[in-house]
């Protein structure tokens, strides 16, 4: 209140200033006037004073004053006149063609795939929604904050840089959009204004002293007040600054959270005002309750009022430059050449460089108003964001090591803006050029990792700080960003500074290539395992820098060559470094190779080799452009030295074979882990793809025999493929065989990996259509699974889409999963069993689906290499090892192994990979000979192959050796390989004759394919027979397993009976009914033409002891598992507000709207009593012991999971059996002789009057008129209602009645949401409330999945239902007689006017069915008697049900009548009856009713109207009774169903003749309705009452493209924040509603308890069970209560079938229809609360999750 008076009067004060101030400021516009000592001179005067209440600050206010006395006589003077009409003419004259949005954190973005020079070129929502781009291949994705809209940018699109509105034209603006140029005098002005303005904001947003300000600026004298001003911090959390505050201030919990909220948001935050002693004292406190063991205190300052006053304004200054430059490009030019002009003669940066380089020390607000000044000028003009590029380059290291040692964001940081100038890409170019931009990036990664080299000067990220890592990939990302675009032309320039970038970048390269050297460990395992993820982090960061790298240097050829000598160098100064001189010598098969003596398993080895990687790819792109033919002239043959080159790779991958071997175990996970990197695809294409690449570089340069006794001694296999003596070391064999399949395996690949360009002749295309082949050989696959199994380019995209529908073709997802290609047939012959992209696990499942296809084809099962394409003349020379001398000594000692059985030293894998190897040597000499004249092939494998050898272990070819291996019953798997290979054996031998041969006769050919034929017949009758032989025996298999399951259920034989007759139940009751009774009335069930009542001898089986029991009135109780919940699933009217809390709330009458009722609903499993509550009580025990475990349900609420199908419940039914009644047909005609409606309502009226009359003795009763009409006689006998048929009450066995007690007070508890007591009245209102309430929702959701009425329920729900219903007539029999007699008079005071008493609702207040329900449950309990306890005969329940069901459905008749609409319908008969209950109804309502409405209409409505009540009433009389229902109603036909409802009911089909029927009797009934105020009213017109039949509901309806709901989350502004900050909106899919989610401003106090925004949501519109769709993350939510939520696919799928939660892939979203209503259903049929409960107890890890503040 003080701040308030004190702002008053200073409000006074000021007005009389401003006009001296303007008086003042007109002396601006004098020339010799000093405007910037008159401009500080007024800042000086009223910034002080405008913001001296920093602490409780009145915002409005003071923008009022700033506005007052300075902006507007600033602007006056700036353009001459009045501001606003300048502005507003200077904004209708156009505007910039550049967008210049500024993304905030959360919003949406779009990139075009198609048209988009790089992925960082985005366009805001509304420019996208404009632009061409919206029907491409386009991404959306959510932006992190601080990036710029691209629209308007044309080195930023390929097409469609502009949307339609800022395409020049698109202003109606004579000057066709170009911006207005200003006059001279206002740029004069400007030129004023400008560098005062600038200075000001640019010195007091790096003043460092605390308690001065400039001279100035000081114009009073100094005052001793401060404020004690805490900083944000990124290190501390929320909760913690908030208790710090509260324990330093001694302030209460909303004050600490409203200064954090404002820290986090502006960055500081005044926490306490006053003298500087006090400030200073606060200032420690703060600091010492922060500060603690692990975490340093917080920043906190104190700082004079008058320099916060100061920083405040100029932020507001910077804001109002910011706005300016919006205007005009000519304010932008101004702002920017002052802003970039340095003092003459001084060597201080100009003032934009000066805020850079102080922005790391700028508070979170600060740094917010100087990015958008930046984005607002320099970025807007071409010419200016080069000269801001250069600045911003001069700094570069210097604002990279601030933000490094920064603690805020990276979108929080001047270094952010990097990505608007690097991936421009003439800026870029010129960077390079002028101010060698990627020299500057890589010297600045080597500057800011020191401490993270070793003595060798190699990186080692030991004990590595993540935070810092993840600072330094951002300069990381900036060398990507310059590298995106490659220049289209070279210059000398460019080519030079780019070369010494990439010096600089391979210095880097040298830090990282070998380390973090390993060692294998020996005897005991690794104590620790090793930091491994940031070295493998950084390569990942690196991966696509390389291949840019590679690109750019393959650009041009000199390039290319200078770019490889130097990476050569590199490499050999890292391989020489401590080369010993030592030489091992090993001899094989007569070669002799001389090594340096190297055991992986013994020496240090490293993964990491970047250098020799970019070699690796450097030589390819030489082979690629044909550049490698002038290698010579830069790097010598003797500089070479292929063998060093190929030795680290060689290592890296004999470590991977190793590990695979076991030989590393002791080495931890860490080295794992790595391996797993290595090959996986976000690394193998810079590392185990490359090192394949070295490998085969060495393999085409080096002697053959030389290279594989290389490969052989650094596998340290050099003794296997000599004389092994015999060894029983198992592990040892093992580890010997896994070494050789690894070994071969290498050899296949460097062999038969062609598919790189430059390594053979093929495009990138046809690498992604190898990859997606092998890929879909596995088996079929998602998109999204395809995609990240692929590698990216430095654009972020696979290729996937160009290539794949040529190889596969796309199966479409159904209700749930996702769509999935599949291989197209004609692509499976390139499939290749050792694919060197295969893991293990993948191999073998390509290699079973593959043998399983050609099986079930009847086909071979040899899967045989396809023949590869050719190698380039670069590397031709590689298939020389597959016929050197050294090969073939491998391939036949290991047949001979496999041949003479030699179990231990070889495996199948061995010789699947040895058979693989003679296919590929045998494939390339056949295509050689095909190419060529047989004297032109050098290439002899065949006659390598067949040779015979002179020593011993030689003297049998490999042909031989092949044919003893079909005889091996071990490799029997093998053996269509091994002929097929034989085959090509034949093949290539009969070329090399055919070539060599002059002539070739017709005949040799045709008999060489007879015998081909011959061949292939016996094979083929051979498969048949074993075919045959292999269906016999799964025959017999299956006949034992049928007579085993016979056996068993034999043996079961009730248990499976009764689970049958659980099943079938309703189906077996039709049958037996429709064959018992065959008469026409048999199918009625009100009246004394009632069906007879079938109740079927019921056995049930306890899903928990497994026993069975028939259900019997007098037996133990048997119980159904059963959840009760509130819904609002049928509600009318969502804005009607729910009662929390039911202590006052009286439930006997429903709305028409239906706000809320109780549900039941039922997953069908029967248990006994007594086990179901054995079951809970150990599930409480359970959870007493163990309370450290979350649970996935609310014991204390009497949750648990049904044992069966985990279903959540929270109660049980207790079954009840049916009481079959028959009529007597001879006493039911003789009752009907006398029961009229007018008799039945006479006695009905005295038994209500006598039980009156005795519980309110002389007190005057008013009986109803219409009692002396029916008979003469006036005093009917009190006990008369007896004399139509009575019978002794049903009795219940203890057990039932306990559990009816237990389920009613269950549902009276959930329904009302109170605690339990057995004793309230209400209790009976609420059975009868869930049991009617289910109904319609059961008849609901019938109606609205086009189901019939009967026949079609669920077994679970048939189940349900049934229990529910004759639980709520046995119900009555637990409560007192008298109190369920009140209930039903107040209920008949609906109808029956006489009745009613005060709290009686009008006719047009209550739900009918409600009525019917509650009235014929509790009408027995009027046969009561004091000394005996009775209840209706078969005859009168018959009665008293017919004139029940008569006299509800006659006011639901009257309730549509009266709310009737208009609308329009054909001419029936029944028209006629309309219109004369039209006139009577006009007649009694003294003509509010218009007698006008014509007939048909009325009738239309009535019978439309009526439908849902007489389905609803189907359903609960053929529960209750157990009369079977019409055919018709088995099936869905609208006509057929309202005459078979008709008939079931017995209702007249003509409804109104009801009304003819009774006339004498309902006619005063029907006065007294329309006679009612509410009746009244709504005919008036002044109010309104529910339109029958009710609307359907439905979720919300959703747009087909989700990027129309990303728009309406772009507008969607929080109601209850002022500020601009993106939030995260949610879509409440019941009622539409847009809400603030999971945030501070949003969250509501209910009940003393903080809710969020969702959750107070949830409590009214679904009663505390809701659908959200989170839009900015396509993720759906389901929540119940405060406590329990999940997270559900979203029914939006990309063109793939695939849902994409967090928008990640970015790929369009159209709306699914079939999941939509999948999620409708899911809450019409009340299972969210059970989907919730079965997610939670698959996820546990949700609990982490506050869903209390959703």
């Amino acid at each position: 209140m003080k701040s308030m008076v004190s702002w008053i009067l200073f409000l006074k004060e000021l007005t009389a200033d401003v006009a001296k101030t303007c008086e003042f400021t007109g002396n601006w516009c004098d020339e010799r006037f000093d405007f910037q000592a008159t401009f500080l001179q007024c800042l000086a005067k009223h910034v002080p004073n405008i913001y001296s209440a920093e602490m409780d600050p009145l915002l409005e206010k003071q923008e009022e004053m700033v506005q007052a006395a300075i902006l507007y006589p600033l602007e006056c003077y700036l353009f001459g006149e009045d501001p606003d009409t300048f502005l507003e003419k200077l904004q209708q004259s156009g505007s910039s063609q550049l967008c210049g949005k500024v993304f905030k954190g959360g919003e949406t973005t779009y990139s075009c795939r198609d048209c988009a020079v790089d992925p960082t070129c985005v366009l805001c929502i509304d420019c996208f929604q404009n632009s061409i781009h919206k029907n491409h291949r386009y991404k959306m994705h959510s932006s992190t904050g601080g990036g710029f809209c691209d629209c308007g940018d044309t080195e930023a699109w390929k097409a469609g840089p502009l949307c339609t509105k800022h395409e020049p034209g698109a202003s109606s603006s004579p000057k066709e959009n170009s911006e207005c140029q200003l006059n001279e005098e206002i740029m004069e002005h400007s030129r004023r204004v400008f560098p005062s303005v600038i200075r000001y904001i640019v010195d007091m947003l790096i003043w460092e002293e605390d308690k001065e300000l400039p001279l100035e600026l000081t114009m009073r004298e100094k005052v001793d007040s401060y404020y004690c001003v805490l900083f944000n911090d990124e290190h501390h959390s929320y909760d913690h600054v908030i208790y710090s505050l509260q324990r330093a201030l001694g302030c209460e919990l909303g004050e600490a959270q409203l200064h954090t909220t404002a820290i986090d948001k502006e960055g500081r935050r005044a926490v306490k005002a006053g003298q500087y002693a006090s400030c200073q004292e606060a200032k420690e406190e703060i600091k010492r309750h922060s500060e603690n063991v692990s975490q340093r205190p917080l920043h906190v300052e104190v700082l004079h009022a008058d320099v916060m006053a100061h920083q405040r304004f100029a932020l507001r200054l910077g804001s109002w430059l910011n706005k300016l430059m919006s205007y005009s490009s000519d304010f932008r030019q101004i702002f920017c050449q002052i802003c970039l002009k340095e003092e003459a003669g001084s060597e201080k940066p100009c003032f934009i460089s000066k805020l850079m380089l102080w922005d790391a020390k700028l508070h979170k607000g600060a740094r917010k108003v100087l990015h958008e000044l930046i984005f607002s000028s320099f970025f807007m003009e071409m010419e200016y964001k080069k000269l801001f590029a250069v600045e911003f380059v001069k700094y570069y290291k210097a604002l990279q090591k601030e933000y490094i040692n920064d603690d805020h964001d990276r979108v929080l940081s001047v270094t952010a803006l990097s990505v608007q100038m690097f991936t421009v890409p003439t800026l870029a170019r010129h960077l390079i050029e002028e101010q060698n931009v990627i020299t500057t990036i890589t010297e600045t990664l080597l500057e800011v990792l020191p401490e993270y080299l070793d003595k060798n000067d190699k990186f080692n990220f030991q004990g590595y700080s993540q935070d810092k890592l993840n600072r330094v990939y951002a300069v990381i990302y900036d060398l990507r960003y310059v590298l995106v675009s490659k220049p289209p032309v070279w210059t000398d320039r460019l080519r030079e500074r780019f070369l010494e970038g990439f010096v600089s970048f391979l210095r880097i390269l040298t830090c990282m290539q070998g380390m973090e050297e390993i060692k294998r460990q020996i005897g005991q395992h690794i104590e620790v395992d090793p930091d491994w993820e940031a070295a493998i982090a950084i390569q990942m960061q690196l991966k696509n820098i390389l291949l840019m790298f590679q690109e750019w240097c393959a650009c041009d050829e000199e390039l290319l060559l200078k770019s490889y000598r130097e990476c050569h160098k590199a490499v050999m100064r890292c391989s020489t470094n401590g080369r010993s001189r030592e030489r091992t010598v090993f001899h094989l098969c007569g070669h002799t190779l001389e090594s340096r003596p190297y055991r992986v398993s013994a020496d240090p080895v490293s993964i990491h080799l970047p250098l020799s990687r970019t070699l690796a790819g450097l030589h390819v792109r030489l082979s690629k452009t044909g550049a490698i033919s002038r290698l010579h002239e830069f790097v010598s043959p003797e500089e070479f030295q292929v063998e060093l080159l190929v030795e680290y790779p060689l290592r890296c991958l004999v470590l991977v074979a190793q590990v695979a071997a076991e030989m590393w175990r002791r080495n931890g996970l860490s080295l794992i882990s790595q391996v797993f990197y290595y090959q996986d695809v976000k690394c193998r294409e810079e590392m185990y793809d490359k090192d394949i690449i070295m490998l085969q570089i060495g393999a085409s340069l080096m002697d053959p025999n030389q290279f594989l006794l290389l490969i052989l001694q650094r596998y340290e296999l050099a003794d296997a493929f000599k004389k092994i003596k015999p060894t029983k070391d198992q592990d040892l064999i093992k580890q010997y065989n896994v070494l050789i399949e690894e070994m071969l395996q290498i050899l296949i690949y460097v062999v038969g990996e062609r598919y790189v360009p430059g390594i053979s002749n093929v495009t990138k295309e046809d690498v992604i259509m190898r990859e997606i082949i092998h890929l879909l050989c596995i088996e079929p696959m998602a998109h999204s699974a395809i995609t990240k199994s692929l590698p990216e380019n430095e654009n972020n995209e696979t290729g996937l889409e160009n290539v794949i529908d040529k190889v596969a073709t796309f199966k479409k997802p159904g209700v749930s999963g996702h769509g999935v290609y599949e291989l197209k047939d004609e692509c499976l012959k390139e499939f290749n069993m050792f694919f060197y992209h295969y893991t293990k696990t993948q191999h073998s499942k390509a290699e079973h689906t593959q043998k399983k296809r050609r099986k079930q084809e009847n086909r071979d099962e040899a899967l045989p290499p396809p023949p590869p394409p050719d190698f380039s003349p670069a590397f031709s020379n590689v298939v020389r090892i597959l016929n050197c001398d050294v090969m073939m000594h491998i391939l036949r000692t290991l047949l001979q192994r496999a041949v003479e059985l030699e179990t231990h030293l070889w495996t199948e894998a061995m010789i699947q990979m040895v058979l693989h190897l003679l296919s590929l040597g045998l494939l390339e000499e056949k295509q050689q000979l095909q190419k060529s004249p047989e004297e032109e092939v050098t290439f002899d494998f065949y006659h390598k192959a067949t040779r015979m050898g002179s020593s011993a272990m030689n003297a049998v070819n490999v042909l031989m050796l092949l044919e003893k291996l079909k005889r091996v019953p071990q490799l029997e798997a093998q053996k269509d390989t091994v002929i097929w290979i034989l085959q090509m054996f034949d093949m290539v031998k009969r070329l090399r004759e055919k070539s060599s041969l002059t002539t070739v006769g017709a005949t040799s050919g045709s008999e060489a394919a007879k015998g081909d034929e011959s061949t292939q017949d016996k094979e083929k009758a051979e498969r048949k027979r074993k075919a045959e032989a292999a269906r016999l025996h799964r025959q017999k298999i299956m006949a034992q397993m049928s007579a085993l399951q016979r056996n068993f259920i034999e043996t079961h034989k009730l248990l499976y009976e009764n689970t049958l007759e659980t099943q079938g139940k309703e189906d077996d009751i039709m049958e037996e009914e429709s064959m018992s009774s065959a008469n026409d009335y048999s199918r009625i069930a009100l009246g004394p033409k009632r069906g007879p009542s079938v109740a079927e001898k019921e056995v049930l089986t306890c899903i928990l002891c497994q026993e069975e029991q028939e259900v019997k009135l007098e037996s133990a109780a048997m119980v159904l598992s059963a959840c009760v919940q509130k819904s609002t699933a049928l509600t009318q009217n969502r804005s009607r507000i729910l009662e929390l809390s039911g202590d006052t709330l009286d439930p006997l009458f429903m709305h028409p709207d239906l706000p809320c009722g109780t549900h039941t609903g039922s997953c069908g499993h029967v248990m006994h009593a007594a086990c179901w509550q054995k079951y809970f009580e150990a599930i409480q025990l359970n959870f007493r012991q163990r309370l450290h475990v979350e649970q996935t349900f609310d014991l204390e609420n009497g949750e648990y999971l049904c044992p069966l199908c985990k279903s959540l419940c929270n109660t049980v039914i207790p079954i009840v059996p049916l009481q079959a009644q028959k009529i007597n047909s001879e006493d039911a005609e003789a009752v009907a002789q006398i029961l009229s409606l007018a008799r039945w309502l006479e006695i009905v009226t005295v038994r209500i009057s006598g039980y009156s009359a005795r519980n309110t003795k002389g007190e005057k009763q008013n009986l109803p008129a219409f009692t002396n009409k029916g008979t003469g006689n006036s005093a009917l006998e009190f006990h008369s209602i007896l004399s139509f048929g009575v019978q002794s009450s049903a009795k219940y066995s203890s057990s039932i009645k306990e559990m009816l007690i237990l389920f009613a007070t269950t549902i009276y508890r959930v329904g009302l949401k109170v605690a339990p007591n057995e004793a309230d009245s209400r209790i009976p209102m609420m059975t009868w409330g869930t049991c009617a309430f289910t109904i319609q929702c059961i008849e609901n959701l019938l109606e609205v999945e086009s189901k019939p009425l009967f026949g079609s329920l669920q077994n679970r729900q048939h189940s349900g239902l049934k229990a529910l219903v004759q639980f709520a007539a046995a119900q009555r029999t637990t409560s007192p007689q008298v109190l369920i007699q009140k209930h039903l008079v107040r209920l008949l005071g609906v109808l029956l006017p006489d009745f009613k008493g005060e709290d009686t609702p009008s006719l047009l207040e209550v739900d009918m069915f409600h009525v019917l329900v509650g009235a014929v449950l509790s009408f027995p309990s009027l046969y009561w008697e004091d000394a005996v306890d009775l209840q209706p005969s078969s005859v009168s329940s018959a009665y008293n049900h017919l004139y029940l069901f008569h006299l509800t459905t006659l006011a639901h008749i009257m309730q549509i009548v009266i709310s009737s609409a208009a609308g329009r319908c054909v001419f029936v008969e029944e028209a006629q009856s309309a219109q004369s209950f039209c006139r009577e109804v006009c007649q009694y309502t003294s003509g509010c009713f218009s007698q006008d409405i014509p007939g048909w209409f009325v009738w239309d409505c009535v019978k439309k109207g009526i439908m849902p009540y007489l389905r609803c009433a189907a359903l609960f009389f053929h529960y209750l009774l157990g009369v079977s229902p019409p055919e018709e109603l088995l099936q869905v036909s609208e006509e057929g169903q309202f005459k078979a409802l008709c008939s079931y009911l017995s209702l007249p089909t003509n409804l109104f003749l009801l009304f003819h029927e009774y006339q004498d009797t309902v006619n005063p009934l029907l006065q007294r309705w329309c006679a009612d105020p509410v009746v009244l009213s709504c005919l008036k017109g002044k109010s309104i009452a529910i339109r029958y039949p009710r609307k359907r509901n439905h979720l919300i309806e959703l747009p087909e493209d989700y990027s129309c709901l990303l728009n309406q989350a772009s507008q969607f502004r929080c109601p209850r924040s002022s500020d601009d900050e993106q939030k995260h909106p949610v879509l409440c899919l019941f009622c539409g509603a847009m809400l603030c989610s999971q945030n501070t401003c949003c969250q509501e106090l209910v009940n003393g308890e903080e809710l969020g925004a969702c959750t107070s949501h949830a409590l009214q519109c679904g009663a505390g069970v809701c659908m959200f769709l989170k839009i900015r993350e396509c993720k759906v939510v389901l929540i119940e209560g405060k406590t329990r939520g999940c997270l559900y696919p979203a029914p939006y799928l990309d063109e793939y079938g695939e849902t994409d939660p967090g928008l990640k892939r970015g790929n369009p979203l159209h709306l699914c229809r079939e999941r939509y209503r999948k999620l409708h259903l899911l809450w019409q049929q009340h299972c969210i609360i059970e989907e919730i409960a079965r997610s939670q107890e698959t996820h546990q890890i949700f609990f982490g999750f506050n869903w209390q503040l959703l």
